[in-house]
């Protein structure tokens, strides 16, 4: 018989900002306040849209679907970091980090399929205006969602399970500040080439099969846009996509940087880096682009402050 002593790993140690132990306490104070800024500024978000009923429209729905996957996120993995920032042991236990792992991966592949949704909602309000409120009925939206949901789910029950069906006998050491894909993989006593080109390849169509039908949503709505015989109607209609193309642009950017290179290209530190503003910045930014940047948001915002607060003056 083949001897099996080696010991299994049953919690593993963050080490990501282990470099930094210096300014670690100005970086939970930094931190803490983005992370409370985030919460706020996704609650303003969703209490204005479902108090408002000029904003009970798809595209706010599906704003307001963003919003709350973006706390979600954040709630995720940003706490733990907060907690690991003043603690002398920052450790998370074997199943503790699959939870996390599989739930941002849920969240963050649910979070690409949900895009490529909001593409298909301006291509539909710019191509086909007249049959929009068919087309994007309250049960297609649901429908929508629910489709970025199984997908998300699917995609990272199917990855968790192949990373932490793994052998872990070696180092615990774990050279993130969460439980990302490739830390983790980067601590297995071995790995197979085929499950580390399954996880791949899945973290490829997950960014690309979304990414394609956005592209295809906006190539018709260049088309579109481009017969409009008034400067300010074509203006208007831009306008109406370039927040979803930031967020767009920012979000594939950086996760096709941290999932889709090669990993001999592998650096923890640039990853670190890359995560802080993917967990916490992005989550901030994404909502505020597409909201506060918004005449129609803002001036129901002011319709929300004032029913509340001053309501004599609504009489």
């Amino acid at each position: 018989m083949e001897k099996t002593n080696e010991t299994a790993v049953s919690e593993f140690v963050f080490l990501g900002f282990s470099s930094l132990l210096g300014i670690q306490r100005l970086l939970f104070v930094m931190f803490l306040l983005l992370y409370l800024f985030t919460l706020a500024t996704n609650a303003v978000i969703l209490s204005t849209i479902l108090l408002d009923r000029a904003l009970h429209t798809p595209m706010y729905f599906f704003l307001a679907v963003l919003s709350c996957s973006e706390t979600c996120y954040t709630f995720v993995i940003v706490p733990k970091m907060l907690v690991d920032l003043l603690s002398q042991k920052k450790i998370i236990s074997f199943v503790g980090c699959a939870i996390q792992m599989f739930t941002f991966l849920f969240l963050g592949c649910s979070h690409s399929f949900l895009l490529a949704a909001m593409g298909y909602d301006r291509y539909v309000a710019i191509c086909n205006p007249l049959r929009y409120t068919v087309l994007m009925s309250p049960g297609v939206c649901l429908c929508l969602v629910a489709m970025a949901c199984a997908c998300g789910f699917t995609v990272s029950i199917i990855i968790t399970s192949l990373v932490f069906h793994l052998p872990f006998h070696s180092s615990n050491q774990l050279l993130h500040f969460f439980c990302d894909i490739s830390p983790v993989l980067k601590l297995a006593s071995y790995h197979t080439h085929l499950s580390q080109m399954v996880i791949f390849m899945l973290c490829a169509l997950v960014l690309v099969i979304p990414l394609l039908l956005i592209l295809v949503s906006y190539f018709h709505i260049i088309f579109a846009i481009l017969q409009f015989p008034s400067s300010v109607g074509r203006y208007k209609a831009f306008s109406t996509c370039a927040s979803h193309l930031i967020v767009v642009t920012v979000h594939y950017g950086c996760a096709s940087f941290i999932y889709l290179r090669p990993k001999t290209n592998y650096a923890s530190s640039q990853d670190t880096l890359i995560s802080v503003s993917y967990t916490i910045l992005t989550p901030l930014f994404n909502p505020m682009i597409y909201s506060l940047r918004n005449k129609e948001f803002k001036a129901a915002l002011r319709r929300v402050i004032g029913r509340t607060f001053f309501p004599h003056n609504n009489e």
